[in-house]
């Protein structure tokens, strides 16, 4: 079952551009735009920047930071857009979602995207959306996990509904025009390992310094792009380990920018469900050194398209980087890896889940003939 016509939709996070779940989640909502469905981004939070407003499509409607305050305004949206569809992304969003839909009293399709293992440990309304599995069973039309691993686990240990829930890869917005176009470009360059992420526990970035001060190459330098809480801790332990001229912390950056010019890429996390990083350093040609996460074992073929270590070992993350900067190898297999990740393939599983559940919620309230 498919339906073409325009689509009135909602999509509902935490904020744009925090991390790799939320630039996904707004790359979807602008290809919904783009086919011709009329689209609202409902966000927590939301930047000057982010380059949507209220007359733009998508259209951007800031929810408020309070949890309680976010989910009255989203239950009013609901309310006034009634829309075909509405889609969460990040469990605390989506016990917003659900909740809002309640005080709504609406029967719209509910779309729950979850995009992590761990998140149930970052805060009570996050840890709603796992205990909270029998709700999220009852009201949610379709449960979406990021991986198999993600999607094994919320069936096996939380109770998700089988045939509820199914595997979406997040879909990437690549350039494979910028890739290394040969094992000789990737060796030529200066010996630069990148770290993408959050700096939060979870990400691993404080076992990657330790990591990376085992390092055997005095030359090699380190760049970790992102920000968050560990920043100040991350800091302390790079200056103690005598690394202060050779990693840096830029803060946020525009990560392409970055792999244009890296050698290797290193993803240090200690559970990551997908790995959006992982992606777009392989449509880029990069080898790759990462933990062992599920997420990373998926989209690196068990180690056929990069260095798999085991999570919190320094000594392998070390020889793995020493590896890859040594021998980065050629770019072919790794490019064609990522273009099966593509927006194109991503979205298209999207845009057939969304079509189906909004003609079935028509056929469901259309007059009797």
């Amino acid at each position: 079952m498919s339906y073409s016509k325009s689509l009135n939709l909602l999509l509902t996070t935490r904020a744009l551009g925090d991390g790799g779940a939320e630039r996904v989640w707004t790359t979807i909502a602008r290809r919904f735009a783009e086919r011709g469905d009329r689209v609202t981004l409902a966000v927590d939070r939301a930047r000057p920047d982010d380059g949507l407003g209220a007359d733009t499509n998508p259209r951007l409607i800031e929810l408020g930071s309070s949890h309680f305050g976010s989910t009255l305004a989203l239950a009013r949206v609901l309310k006034r857009l009634r829309p075909d569809v509405a889609l969460a992304a990040v469990s605390g969003s989506c016990v917003k979602l659900v909740a809002a839909a309640a005080l709504a009293r609406t029967e719209v399709p509910l779309v729950l995207s979850y995009h992590g293992f761990e998140e149930w440990r970052t805060g009570r309304l996050a840890a709603a959306a796992y205990y909270g599995m029998p709700i999220v069973n009852r009201r949610a039309d379709r449960i979406v996990a990021v991986s198999d691993g993600l999607r094994h686990r919320l069936i096996e240990d939380w109770g998700a509904e089988e045939d509820k829930t199914v595997r979406i890869y997040n879909p990437v917005s690549l350039d494979l025009a910028r890739s290394a176009t040969t094992a000789e470009d990737l060796a030529a360059r200066p010996p630069v390992v990148l770290a993408v992420g959050r700096l939060s526990i979870e990400k691993g970035m404080i076992d990657l310094v330790e990591a990376f001060a085992r390092v055997r190459r005095p030359d090699a330098r380190l760049i970790i792009g992102g920000d968050g809480p560990e920043r100040e801790r991350l800091e302390a332990r790079i200056e103690a380990l005598g690394l202060a001229d050779r990693v840096s912390l830029p803060g946020r950056i525009d990560p392409n920018l970055y792999y244009a010019t890296a050698r290797v890429v290193a993803v240090p996390s200690r559970t990551e469900a997908f790995g959006l990083v992982l992606v777009e350093a392989l449509a880029h040609g990069l080898p790759i050194v990462s933990t062992a996460c599920h997420g990373p074992r998926e989209i690196l073929g068990e180690g056929r398209y990069g260095t798999l270590v085991p999570i919190g070992d320094a000594e392998a993350m070390a020889r793995g980087i020493e590896n890859a900067l040594d021998d980065p190898g050629a770019p072919d297999e790794r490019i064609a890896r990522a273009a099966t990740f593509s927006m194109e393939e991503g979205f298209a599983v999207w845009a057939r889940l969304v079509d189906d559940l909004a003609a079935g919620r028509r056929a469901a309230v259309a007059p009797a003939a």
